[in-house]
């Protein structure tokens, strides 16, 4: 994941992400590629405890020097987009863990990035919450996202279209599941 989210960079081979090559990017392009092109998703939440769920979502777009009022109106809309206008007020404590991630789930939609990155992103949510956060994974791949998920969960993974396996850092298989796509 560190390698695809240009976080890393390839000590051999070569990773091309829309046509360039991240081993040869200086940090400063790859965190405008980070910002612009991918969306993180974690399973651990990663929000700002003293921000409200409206301001950790629009935290990414301040980084891309994004206006405070457009930043807000794009975080709400994203917000919107996970059904949680209602909590936008609300601080990451006071909302249950389905809702903390999906408030994450916003924060990775706000910059509109092609891809989504999520590692292990209902590791921490009950079964029920599992099926409503991987609905609403369906619902952004459908509007159009990649999104790549990082998953020990066999009926977490059997939602996505392609399931690849690695063990030990190596493809152990790769199966489509849904090969009339």
């Amino acid at each position: 994941m560190n390698l695809l989210g240009c976080l890393d960079t390839p000590t051999e081979g070569h990773y091309r992400l829309d046509g360039c090559d991240i081993g040869s990017l200086d940090d400063d392009r790859l965190s405008e590629i980070r910002n612009r092109k991918i969306g993180f998703v974690f399973q651990s939440f990663n929000l700002l405890p003293r921000l409200n769920a409206l301001e950790n979502v629009a935290l990414p777009l301040s980084y891309a020097g994004v206006g405070k009022e457009a930043r807000l109106l794009r975080a709400a809309e994203a917000l919107q987009r996970v059904g949680l206008a209602d909590r936008a007020l609300h601080l990451p404590d006071e909302l249950s863990g389905g809702q903390r991630q999906r408030v994450a789930v916003a924060r990775s939609l706000v910059t509109r990035p092609a891809i989504i990155l999520a590692d292990e992103p209902t590791g921490n949510l009950d079964s029920a919450t599992t099926k409503e956060v991987m609905k609403l994974f369906e619902a952004i791949h459908r509007k159009g996202n990649t999104i790549i998920l990082v998953t020990h969960e066999e009926d977490v993974a059997r939602h996505a279209g392609r399931i690849v396996r690695l063990r030990d850092g190596k493809i152990e298989s790769d199966e489509n599941l849904h090969q009339d796509r």
